[in-house]
This record gives C-alpha cells, sequence and structure tokens, in this order.
C-alpha cells in the first residue's frame, strides 16, 4: 500500500533558479493532488558543470535504504542556446544520495556519454534483479568520432549504462534508435513485462501525425533494442477525451490500490504536467484525468511513492505551500 508521492521536478529556463530541483507532496495518497515544499523554491542546487539541473528523477535502491537522484546537468537560463545544448552540452549527469529523502548528499557530476555524443538528456534508472545493477538511461546525439566539432547531422537516441553505485558506470551503449529522434523515456515493471513511454521528437507531419506524444512499446527484455509497440499518441485529444497541444516527460505514477495507472505528461511551453490515466499499461487509450493539482509550475520529472513516515518527515522538514 502506498502512503504518499513524492515529485521532484524543475521549473523551466525562465528564472535563474528554474533550473533546480523542487519537491511536491501529495495531500494523503492522492497520485493528483500537491502541495508545494520548501514555497515552491529549489530544495536541492547545483553549481556544478553547466550550473544547473533539469529532469530531476528519484529511484530508490533494492533495499529500500537508500535513494538516488539523477539528473541533467544542463542550464538554458538565460539565453537559450539549444543548438549549442544538442551538438556540445555536457556529457555527465549530476547525482545526489539520501537515506531518508530530507538530508542529501552534495551533488556530484559524472560522466556516463562517450565523447560522441552531443548531450546526455533526462536521465533515469530502475533496479534489474536479472543482473543485480542498476540500468541508467537517457537520451544522446552521437556523431562521427571525426567530427570533432559536432557539426554534422545527429538525432536523438536513447542510451544506457549499468552502475551499482551511480559513481562508476559501464561504457555507454545504444538501447533505443528507430532511426529519428527519441527522447524522454521512463520504464515501469508490471506483470513481467518492462513498458516503455517514450517522447517521439519528430516535427509532426501527415507521415508521423503522433510526432511531439507519447508512444508506449514493452518488452520481457529489459536491455532489449527492440520492444513491441504498445500505442502511440498518448496525450492527443480523441474518441477518451481532451488532450494537450504536445507532451513530453512521460512519469508513470501507480494508484495507492495498485488498481490504476497514471501518466503524467508535461506540455512544455503549456500548462505544464496533465494527468491522463487507465486501468491497464497496455491500454490502446489513455483518458485525460478531470481534476488535478500538480506543484506549482512543474516541468519534466518523476513522482516516487512513500511510506507514511517519508510523508510526514517530508512534511516536517520542508512545510508546505498552498497551490492556488
Amino acid at each position: 500500500m502506498i502512503d504518499g508521492y513524492l515529485f521532484a521536478y524543475f521549473a523551466g529556463e525562465y528564472t535563474p533558479d528554474g533550473e533546480q530541483v523542487r519537491f511536491g507532496l501529495s495531500r494523503g495518497a492522492d497520485p493528483l493532488s500537491y502541495d508545494d515544499l520548501h514555497g515552491a523554491r529549489p530544495v536541492l542546487v547545483s553549481t556544478l558543470g553547466e550550473g544547473g539541473v533539469r529532469d530531476p528523477f528519484l529511484v530508490r535502491a533494492p533495499g529500500g535504504d537508500r535513494c538516488f537522484l539523477i539528473a541533467t546537468d544542463l542550464r538554458i537560463h538565460p539565453d537559450g542556446d539549444w543548438a549549442a545544448a544538442v551538438r556540445t552540452g555536457s556529457r555527465s549527469i549530476v547525482v545526489w544520495e539520501s537515506a531518508d529523502l530530507v538530508d542529501w548528499s552534495p551533488p556530484r557530476l559524472v560522466e556516463v556519454s562517450p565523447q560522441t555524443a552531443g548531450c546526455t538528456w533526462a536521465p533515469e534508472a530502475v533496479w534489474d534483479d536479472e543482473h543485480d545493477e542498476f540500468f541508467v538511461f537517457w537520451a544522446s546525439t552521437l556523431y562521427d568520432p571525426a567530427d570533432a566539432g559536432h557539426d554534422g547531422d545527429s538525432h536523438h537516441r536513447m542510451m544506457y549504462a549499468t552502475t551499482t553505485d551511480f559513481l562508476t558506470f559501464s561504457p555507454a551503449r545504444v538501447w533505443n534508435d528507430p532511426g529519428y529522434s527519441v527522447i524522454d523515456s521512463t520504464l515501469v515493471r508490471h506483470d513481467g513485462w518492462w513498458y516503455r513511454f517514450t517522447k517521439d521528437e519528430r516535427d509532426p507531419s501527415s507521415s508521423s501525425p503522433t510526432s511531439k506524444f507519447i508512444t508506449a512499446e514493452r518488452s520481457r527484455d529489459l536491455r532489449s533494442t527492440a520492444y513491441e509497440p504498445v500505442t502511440d499518441g498518448i496525450g492527443r485529444a480523441g474518441e477518451l477525451g481532451p488532450g494537450v497541444e504536445h507532451g513530453e516527460g512521460p512519469v508513470v505514477v501507480p494508484s495507492p490500490a495498485g488498481d490504476r495507472w497514471y501518466l503524467l505528461v508535461d506540455e512544455f511551453g503549456g500548462r505544464g504536467y496533465v494527468p491522463f490515466e487507465s486501468a491497464a499499461l497496455d491500454a490502446p487509450h489513455w483518458a485525460a484525468s478531470t481534476s488535478f493539482r500538480m506543484p506549482t509550475g512543474a516541468r519534466h520529472g518523476s513522482v516516487l511513492p512513500v511510506t507514511r513516515d517519508e510523508h510526514d518527515a517530508l512534511r516536517r522538514a520542508f512545510g508546505s505551500g498552498t497551490i492556488t
């Protein structure tokens, strides 16, 4: 039984501290209703690397005695140079760790991508029972080794590496490359399947009408490079109701009773996170939720189920502000 949820997120590139880690805490065990913690100010700050962090992701160690928070090493504010971020961005991720979700280690910068990578975006991790290690994955552009300036054509693909401690990592490998840009994958394991939700990053066209929305796939083998299709275009308006204009940063959240799934989709440049829901992860369609309260300004982040003790400790440590 889940007693609550911790939402880690960043708030965008429009203010000097927007690209740092903020926390929201669920109202009780409601996965769609959150209070801002710490007055919606950053809880974790990094001055390492590029001096900003985006896309924070929370993951527990298998014994439950430690949590890690990993994030993109990227600062877009104030100049917004996305071309440089794609071609010559950081090849590292930022890592924090904590035994109680309240007191966190200083951040550290760990290089995970090869020298041919132009960026390292939206890292996430799951525990791989089969190999007794964390499977860590992210999106990178890759360039020819002879292209030192990364001036040639490329596209985002999903990479992965493994670690047991978030200090040392295996060499990175390509995990998902459909031949066009995909970013922001997230994983959930259920009934022997690994379900993968990913943003289709292509520009929309008549041949790719579900671009800029979320694609769902699944595999029995976590490390497979050929997941089977489930559905695409999650987040678009359709037969089950309204949608978002476009979406990224998918977050999968189980209901407290385990009988329903919520897929939070970041409507970038719009309303921020908007939830969709279904009784099954392999559903062909996800319906837009009708009532929700997301943390103020929440952009691409993650949601971690927490215990009652953790929920109470977070509330005591960081307080809450009212969501308007």
